[in-house]
């Protein structure tokens, strides 16, 4: 079956289903919101900025899935359903949770979509949970749209928001501070978009050509002219340093991987989703933050 006609049945289903009760209601469980998120990045920040006063499931939390291309389940029909508070990127990255929404209305129900909140269009980078302002603002939103949605509670959730930005991502800020503060203008290589708005936030300069990175990111073939480019910017050492997307390796990125090893360029990977499966936010972005910082290190010997 593809996957439209896939996606197309499970949303017959779930509209059957839905028209025989009658429009639900969005509820809590023991009191607690009932919180869905579509990508477990921003799961992550919501379920600690909620603590003990909510519930939270993220729909994709397996590092080898594609949000992209990912085909809900039954069940994430269900905790659609039922969520008292549902959060998704938007920006196309992931269209198919408002197929999702529309399938399931319920009264009651708060929606958050990330790229409307930030003033973004499909077809703007959606890789949004990769720029700290972003990260920030998202912060701010959700902590604004629990005290809406618990008023009583609203002293527990700004004292969440304020341990969360202070402690839990004290070494997240710490170490972006640093390479910014080391390494503003170093230029550095990209296999695809979703390192553009780090490394915009990290003040390094990417070089390689942004139709190059889009075609990476949107699946489809990067021209002969940008391949020759980014050759030759391997070859000659323009950059200091590849990023490149681990979960996204195709045969035109493992060239570049390869193309860069064998001319003694550092090579350090980001990831998709959280990385190992579980990590929170901050440890994994951390992680690989310190990665970057090292690696920019030994490349410039600085």
């Amino acid at each position: 079956m593809s996957r439209r006609l896939a996606l197309c049945a499970l949303l017959l289903l779930v509209a059957v289903g839905a028209c025989s009760t009658g429009s639900s209601t969005a509820g809590s469980t023991s009191g607690r919101i009932s919180v869905v998120a579509a990508e477990d990045f921003w799961g992550s920040i919501a379920a600690q900025l909620g603590g003990d006063r909510v519930d939270l499931k993220s729909l994709i939390t397996n590092p080898d899935t594609d949000p992209h291309d990912y085909e809900p389940t039954p069940a994430d029909a269900r905790a659609i359903a039922t969520a008292g508070y549902v959060i998704s990127n938007g920006l196309g990255y992931d269209a198919w949770i408002d197929k999702l929404l529309a399938a399931n209305p319920a009264n009651g129900r708060t929606t958050l979509n990330i790229g409307d909140r930030l003033g973004l269009k499909v077809g703007d980078n959606p890789h949004r949970w990769y720029s700290p302002g972003d990260v920030q603002t998202v912060i701010d939103q959700i902590t604004a749209d629990y005290k809406q949605l618990r008023p009583a509670d609203a002293a527990y959730f700004d004292q969440q928001r304020a341990i969360f930005e202070t402690t839990a991502l004290g070494p997240y800020k710490a170490v972006i501070a640093e390479i910014k503060a080391r390494f503003t203008g170093t230029p550095i290589g990209a296999s695809e978009s979703i390192v553009t708005p780090l490394a915009a936030a990290l003040g390094l300069r990417v070089v390689t050509p942004e139709t190059f990175l889009d075609a990476i990111s949107e699946g489809s073939d990067p021209s002969a002219a940008d391949k020759a480019l980014v050759d030759q910017q391997l070859a000659t050492k323009a950059i200091k340093v590849l990023v490149f997307n681990a979960q996204n390796a195709t045969p035109d990125v493992q060239r570049l991987v390869d193309l860069a090893r064998a001319n003694g360029i550092a090579v350090t990977t980001v990831t998709e989703t959280l990385t190992p499966q579980g990590a929170t936010f901050q440890d994994w972005q951390t992680r690989q933050l310190q990665e970057l910082e090292a690696a920019l290190s030994t490349a410039t010997g600085t």
